[in-house]
């Protein structure tokens, strides 16, 4: 069972148009790269451990939501199932 819609993916696609030309995959790797070091902070910050000027919680949720929206991104573009990757990674770890 997918996790997302086509025409959620397809949206996706177009929220991503800031340049004149598309992004490259390896530019959009290096986007979700620097996304997950803000989740890495805002996770310390809340949990204490970083300090914050803002609303943690509501932000790393929202940072969250958006590297699942890249990982969703990036397995598009380069032809990988999600859904497949991760039953498979699923049933790889259980055997471990």
């Amino acid at each position: 069972m997918p996790i997302y819609s086509l025409s959620r993916v397809l949206r996706c696609f177009a929220l991503r148009q800031y340049h004149e030309k598309e992004l490259t995959v390896e530019e959009d790797a290096l986007t979700f790269l620097t996304d997950t070091d803000l989740v890495v902070r805002l996770t310390m910050s809340q949990q204490g451990r970083w300090p914050t000027n803002g609303e943690t919680v509501s932000e790393l949720e929202h940072k969250l939501g958006e590297c699942i929206w890249w990982l969703i991104i990036l397995t598009e573009r380069m032809n990988i199932d999600i859904s497949e990757a991760l039953e498979e990674f699923l049933s790889k770890t259980e055997n471990i």
